[in-house]
């Protein structure tokens, strides 16, 4: 980064030292100047330095977002590349952990539909996007080797990603072929068989003068699951992509993904009303090693094309072609002991239960960016199109086993593990589902005034949903919807200073009875299809400050989600638009640089949640919502005592939570530490040791929403215990 001598950018002995060489030049010219009666003009004298490494993004990698972050009037947390790779986080999961106001599933999400978590206390599963275009909830995403960053977009923003987002949505940024040479080769050998090594090569085509780069990843894993006797993680991936015209106005990046993954799934612990069930072991496991697993093969081809008219006016379309091929045998850890001795249990969930699936997705995405005068008012307009098509074929399958279980069950404290009985594999049915979005948006951020800027967003939707699902007797129900809706968003922001900001802002979203039809399909059937969808509204009122010569940024913001007409079933089987929910707390964020050594990562979030109306449970009025803790922080931290050390410290808590809306059921809160130290050998070479959960802590993450009961307990998932990971990095 160049900086003028007088740049406040630069360390005062990098400053003193350029002046001083400043003057050595200098002073004999003008000596010689004025001997001769000439004036000397000397060109002027620029210094490199190496910003300061931090965490701090000032722009969201999607187009939508126009402006700086710091002028979005909405909470958006982006975790960067640089702390991923300080973490060793490697799934989607450890890298969420990271903000606050974040919590997880179990079940879908260990072994089943893909990841499952919630944001502000509201269902999140359908809410993810890769580069800005909505990706399948149909794969836990269980590798970041080829993602630059992640955003979490907190509040209702259906004018941003669509359908869903009552809590917020997920944006990961893919890496892609840039300018400049380099190559990284990373290795890693750690506990819990760990070995694992990543290559990302980026180089410049030969004789283009920049005007073309080729950019490899690839990856291979293998580890267990620390605190988990023998499940397992096993994959590989590559990632090349192709770009060209980085020098001129027209830029096109072909790239292509390809991730395969061969797991044994783990559906943690049986548990009644949030605790481990007595007798239960922690590292016990209640599926069947030899018919338990998890294939999956996760393709994607992205085309992206940018056009730069002039520096006013810029146009991208992003089309992609993705396809996640899953085949899965699952066995759940609920479990009967009503009736038997204590002590003894039978298997009350899928045993042996066989999923084999193909999610297919088309998506097309078009953005003009536009900024201009009219009026005396300046315009940084956003205008787009989208269109996705997604389809979900399930053939479901079962080995048929709950058969022979043995009348005495099996002791708790040592469930088998393997099993030894017969098997007779039979087809229990196929499902097949479509959905197909199209969409029109519009954002403008307005300039009022020189300290005002007004933000306004209008968005819809068309959606088509269709089911056909065909039993093992061969019965077929077929089920057919559509929903339009119409969404909004409207900020207000101060400007009091350059670096500070003061805003508020309104946000509306809806969830579709088909919003879930391509993972379960559970919630579209003949009695949700022609149901209005449920429908969210958010205020919030924040601020945000960059401090510390724009080192460091401080956010705080006051918020309320509310969900209006929540979809309940009722007791006769009828679905109603009767319930109504609402979250509202603060929120609290540090990110950047303190001092050149010194950077931080640090968020924390105070939640009350409440059941406002339930007609089909009223159990739940007044009550917190499930798995949403009240307060929970997240803090990394890391130091450079000297130029080639670093040290790094991290703390998640999380606070007591209910396990249902019904609050009769409690999660203990927690608090995980970890740390790292890194060592830089010399330019190329760096050395780094990552400990997670240094107390070894025994922590629920995870939890069914179900209380569980005797004759079928729920199941809850414990955290990674303690791991070790030593890796080295090579750059060249």
């Amino acid at each position: 980064m160049a900086r003028y001598l007088a740049s406040s950018a630069l360390p005062p002995s990098a400053t003193l030292f350029s002046a001083m060489a400043a003057a050595t030049l200098v002073a004999p010219a003008h000596a010689d100047g004025a001997a001769s009666g000439r004036h000397i003009v000397l060109d002027p004298v620029t210094v490199s330095a190496t910003p300061v490494e931090a965490y701090k993004t000032e722009s969201s990698g999607s187009p939508k977002y126009a402006v700086p972050l710091l002028d979005v009037p909405q909470t958006v947390t982006v975790v960067p590349r640089e702390l991923i790779e300080e973490q060793n986080a490697l799934s989607l999961r450890q890298v969420l952990s990271n903000v606050a106001g974040i919590t997880f599933n179990a079940g879908e999400g260990g072994g089943g539909s893909g990841d499952s978590f919630n944001i502000r206390g509201f269902a999140a599963n359908t809410n993810l996007q890769v580069d800005g275009l909505r990706d399948s909830a149909q794969t836990s995403r269980s590798d970041m080797f080829n993602l630059e960053s992640v955003e979490v977009i907190k509040g209702p923003n259906s004018v941003f990603g669509g359908a869903g987002t009552t809590g917020g949505s997920v944006n990961m940024i893919s890496k892609e072929a840039r300018a400049g040479s380099f190559t990284e080769l990373s290795t890693g050998l750690g506990t819990d068989r760990y070995r694992r090594m990543t290559l990302d090569a980026n180089h410049e085509l030969p004789g283009s003068d920049g005007f073309g780069a080729f950019r490899l990843n690839l990856m291979g894993h293998r580890s267990d699951v620390a605190g988990r006797d023998e499940i397992y993680k096993h994959r590989w991936g590559v990632a090349p992509s192709l770009s060209l015209g980085l020098t001129g106005p027209t830029r096109v990046t072909l790239s292509y993904f390809h991730q395969h993954d061969h797991n044994l799934p783990d559906y943690g612990l049986p548990a009644l009303k949030g605790q481990k069930a007595p007798g239960v072991s922690q590292h016990a496991y209640f599926g069947w090693r030899n018919l338990d697993r998890e294939e999956i093969d996760s393709d994607a081809v992205t085309l992206k094309v940018t056009h730069a008219f002039n520096d006013r006016a810029n146009l991208q379309n992003l089309s992609r072609y993705s396809r996640v091929a899953r085949d899965t045998v699952i066995s759940a850890s609920h479990v009967n002991t009503k009736g038997l001795p204590p002590g003894r249990y039978r298997p009350a969930g899928p045993q042996g239960y066989g999923r084999d699936s193909a999610t297919d997705m088309w998506a097309n995405q078009t953005n003009l960016t536009s900024r201009f005068d009219t009026g005396g008012l300046g315009h940084t307009l956003v205008s787009g199109f989208e269109f996705s098509r997604e389809t979900y074929d399930r053939t479901t399958y079962s080995y048929n086993i709950n058969r022979y279980f043995p009348a005495a069950g099996y002791e708790l404290s040592n469930p088998p593990g393997y099993w030894t009985g017969p098997t007779s594999k039979a087809s229990l049915g196929r499902h097949q589902t479509s959905m197909e979005v199209k969409a029109l948006y519009l954002f403008d951020t307005i300039a009022l005034a020189r300290q005002v800027d007004l933000s306004l967003g209008l968005r819809y939707d068309w959606i088509d949903a269709s089911l056909r699902s065909e039993s093992s007797a061969g019965a077929v129900t077929r089920v057919k919807g559509n929903e339009r809706a119409l969404s909004s968003r409207a900020g207000i922001i101060f400007k009091p200073t350059d670096n500070g900001r003061i805003y508020a802002s309104y946000g509306s979203s809806f969830n579709p009875s088909a919003e879930h039809l391509v993972t379960t399909g559970s919630q579209f059937t003949a009695a949700t299809s022609d149901l209005d969808p449920e429908k969210n509204r958010a205020f919030e009122l924040g601020t945000k400050w960059d401090v510390l010569d724009n080192r460091l940024g401080l956010a705080a913001a006051l918020f309320q989600v509310e969900k209006t007409n929540a979809r309940e079933r009722m007791a006769d089987g009828s679905y109603a638009m009767a319930g109504r929910q609402r979250t509202r707390g603060l929120e609290l964020s540090a990110t950047g640089a303190i001092t050149p050594q010194w950077s931080v990562f640090a968020n924390y979030t105070y939640v009350q949640s409440k059941t406002l109306r339930s007609i089909a449970s009223p159990a739940r009025e007044g009550n917190p919502l499930g798995n949403t803790p009240r307060t929970s922080f997240n803090l990394w931290t890391t130091y450079k005592p000297v130029e080639s050390w670093t040290v790094g410290y991290g703390a998640r808590f999380v606070g007591t939570r209910n396990v249902t809306a019904e609050a009769n059921g409690k999660l203990s809160k927690y608090l995980v530490q970890s740390a790292m130290v890194a060592y830089d050998v010399d330019k190329h070479l760096k050395l780094q040791l990552n400990v997670d959960n240094l107390m070894d802590k025994a922590y629920v993450e995870r939890v069914r929403q179900v209380l569980g009961q005797e004759s079928r307990s729920s199941a809850i998932e414990y955290g990674d215990g303690r791991s070790a990971m030593l890796s080295a990095t090579y750059k060249f």
